[in-house]
Parts: structure tokens; C-alpha cells; sequence
């Protein structure tokens, strides 16, 4: 019925080392919690005896016009959460009139998604120590006909994240007692994965050191050895330059950021504190949304992720400032639950709880949803942040 029953199917069908993988927020986990808790905080406006029988959730978003103002968020491991995941995501999203952002962490290649699909989807980038191999990622998707390509701009280190530290989450999971154990509890799951494309990161694998399964390192201390602290504004110049397409920033939270953003030639902006996996204590994404559309003032698209559970969801953010919204944890949970059939379900629940919202706040028309369908008096705390 909602997207906390898949989220529930998911935990009882994926090894407890990848279900927390997605789970897990960074520190305190104050932040992954700020997500849901500031976004439930805020109050609609209900109005009444509106002709709702002619009522749009279509939009365009990065000049392709999507069946609701939604995408698939990029998240590493989808292939993990279940079978060749990153496919059945995307052939679930295309089918449902959505779009698809595959991660540079994925489990199927660029080229994997790209042969099993028959529509262009969006390409996620992290600039890694070697630009050479950067730039290789880069035309990799341009071959495979990516049309977008979101530069998340938020991870030039991994936020500790003491749940991955202590499981000592590695692909493929090292085998000790406990991952032994958790993987024999569920043989659907690992008959699945033994018979699927892949089982580590097909986009990285044989171009960076230490090969399939990163010779023996936790993903935590791979990541640590690839990411780069250096990364600036200059590389976004550079990569603005040698991609042809849509560009967008992923990771905006502050003001400040936002107008520069406005600089570079991206395309738009995602408003995203990476699920709560980086900096906890950064404030929530629908807090921080205002400000940031306030600072683009409509020259560039706005998207936000991070705490998107609900079609209510979607039209807080919408009537915040947000052109769409991106689904990553939300989407999981369906490829958890049921690989392609549960991610599908998962977008019909955003779609019909989108639908009923709108009915009952009077508004036909997605692309009409604005501040004045908040309530004039947010609660408290959130009231204080803005």
C-alpha cells in the first residue's frame, strides 16, 4: 500500500550487510533523519469544490517530458539489492514514463544498461584522482547515449558511515561467519545474484587499482584511496566543457553554492545531502530548498532528493521550488521487494498518492503547484531554518 510495506519486503528478502548499506546515514544520522521529520513537519492546504476531472501530473524536466515530475535517483549497489538491479530500475522507469540516473558505482555497466533498455537514461559522475579515467566514464556515457549527466559535487570523501565501517561492507561481501550465514537465510536472493550479470562494479572494474572486489578493501577504504579532496569549480568547468549534453550539480545545499553554480553552465541543480551519508548535521534538503530556488531564481531546474517517501512528498517539494524530484532509498526498497515489478509498484504508489494529493488540495495541474499550497504558518523548527 506504501512505500514503507516494500521497505519492509526488502528487509526480509536482502542480506542485512546490503539492506544497511542503503539504510545507513553518516555519524548520528541526524541528518538522514532531518530528511523525513522536516518534510512530514509541513502543512498543506486543503481546499474544497474544485472541478478536479481534468488533472495533469505531466512536466518536462532537462527537455524531456516525463509522466510526473519524478526520476530514479543514482545509488551505488542497486545489483546488489537484487540481480542485475540497475536494469530492471531503469526498464521500470522508462515503462512507467519516468527516468533513470545510473551510478558510477553500479553493479551493471554503463553499456549493460544501455544494451537491455530501449531509451536514453542519465549517467551519475564522481570525479575521481584520475582524470583520465574521468574523462573515459565520460565519453562512456556519451557513447551509450546518455542524455544527462549529474556530477555529484558532495563526496570528495565518504562521510564515516559506522554502520559500513563495522560490517566491513566490501563487493563482493567478504565471507565470514555472519555473511555466511545472513546470505544462506535467503537462497532466493543468492541464486539470483550467482546467476546475474555482474558482482562488483562494472564501470570501475580493470580501469583503477585493485581490480575486481578492490583487492581485498572494504569499500569504504576504496573509496578513500579514489576520491579526490581536490576537486573544485575548475573541474566542473572541465567536464562542462568535454560533455555535450544536459549537466546538472548534485549535492547543492547552500546558497552561495547555488549562485555559483549559476556560472559554471550546468543545467540545473540537485538540491541533496547524499541521503544523510555525508556531512550529518547539514540541515535537511526540504529545508534547504527555498533558499537554494530562491538563489537560482529560475535560470536553471531544480531537483531535490533525500527524504522523497510519499506523492506528498513530491508536492512539498514542488510547491518549495523543485522542478521534479529523485528517488533513491524509496526506489531500493520496490528493487528489494520485487526487482523490476517492485520498483514499478513503487512509482504507481508516488503516482496515485501525487494524484490524490493534488485532488484534495484543489490544484489540476502539477506544473501549478506553488507556495500557495503550503499552510501560512509552518511549524516551529522548520519555521526557524527559513
Amino acid at each position: 500500500m506504501c512505500i514503507e510495506d516494500l521497505r519492509r519486503i526488502a528487509r526480509r528478502n536482502v542480506p542485512g550487510v546490503f539492506f544497511e548499506y542503503m539504510e545507513a546515514g553518516s555519524y548520528s544520522e541526524h541528518t538522514r533523519d532531518a530528511n523525513l521529520d522536516d518534510m512530514k513537519a509541513i502543512k498543506l492546504r486543503q481546499r474544497v469544490l474544485v472541478d478536479m476531472s481534468k488533472r495533469s501530473l505531466k512536466t518536462t524536466v532537462l527537455g524531456e517530458e516525463l509522466e510526473l515530475p519524478l526520476a530514479i535517483a543514482p545509488t551505488g549497489l542497486s545489483g546488489m539489492q537484487y540481480a542485475d538491479g540497475e536494469i530492471h530500475a531503469c526498464r521500470a522507469a522508462h515503462a512507467a514514463g519516468i527516468q533513470y540516473t545510473l551510478s558510477t558505482m553500479s553493479i551493471c555497466s554503463i553499456e549493460d544498461v544501455a544494451e537491455a533498455v530501449q531509451r536514453p537514461f542519465w549517467f551519475q559522475l564522481y570525479v575521481m584522482r584520475d582524470r583520465g579515467f574521468v574523462a573515459d566514464l565520460i565519453k562512456r556515457a556519451e557513447v551509450a547515449g546518455c542524455t544527462a549527466l549529474f556530477l555529484t559535487v558532495d563526496l570528495p570523501v565518504n562521510g564515516q558511515r559506522h554502520v559500513d565501517m563495522r560490517n566491513g561492507l566490501s563487493v563482493p561481501p567478504r565471507l565470514t561467519a555472519k555473511t555466511v550465514v545472513d546470505v544462506l537465510r535467503r537462497p532466493a536472493w543468492a541464486w539470483r545474484i550467482l546467476n546475474g550479470k555482474r558482482k562488483t562494479f562494472a564501470n570501475v572494474d580493470g580501469h583503477l587499482p585493485g581490480g575486481p572486489g578492490f583487492g581485498g578493501m572494504t569499500l569504504a577504504e576504496w573509496t578513500h584511496s579514489q576520491f579526490d579532496v581536490t576537486v573544485s569549480w575548475k573541474d566542473v568547468a572541465w567536464i562542462r566543457s568535454i560533455w555535450p549534453h544536459k549537466l546538472v550539480l548534485k549535492g547543492i545545499l547552500d546558497p552561495e553554492d547555488a549562485r555559483e553554480a549559476l556560472k559554471t553552465g550546468a543545467d540545473g541543480v540537485v538540491v541533496s545531502n547524499h541521503g544523510g551519508r555525508q556531512l550529518d548535521g547539514a540541515p535537511s534538503t526540504i529545508s534547504a530548498l527555498p533558499k537554494v530556488a530562491d538563489a537560482i531564481g529560475g535560470q536553471k531546474e531544480v531537483l531535490i532528493d533525500s527524504g522523497i517517501r510519499t506523492g506528498q512528498d513530491i508536492f512539498r517539494a514542488l510547491a518549495l521550488g523543485a522542478n521534479a524530484c529523485m528517488i533513491g532509498r524509496a526506489a531500493l526498497y520496490g528493487l528489494g521487494a520485487g526487482g523490476e515489478a517492485g520498483v514499478a509498484r513503487a512509482i504507481s504508489i508516488f503516482r496515485g498518492e501525487l494524484d490524490t494529493t493534488m485532488i484534495l488540495a484543489g490544484i489540476d495541474d502539477v506544473k501549478k503547484i506553488d507556495h500557495r499550497a503550503i499552510a501560512s504558518e509552518l511549524p516551529g523548527e522548520f519555521a526557524k531554518r527559513n
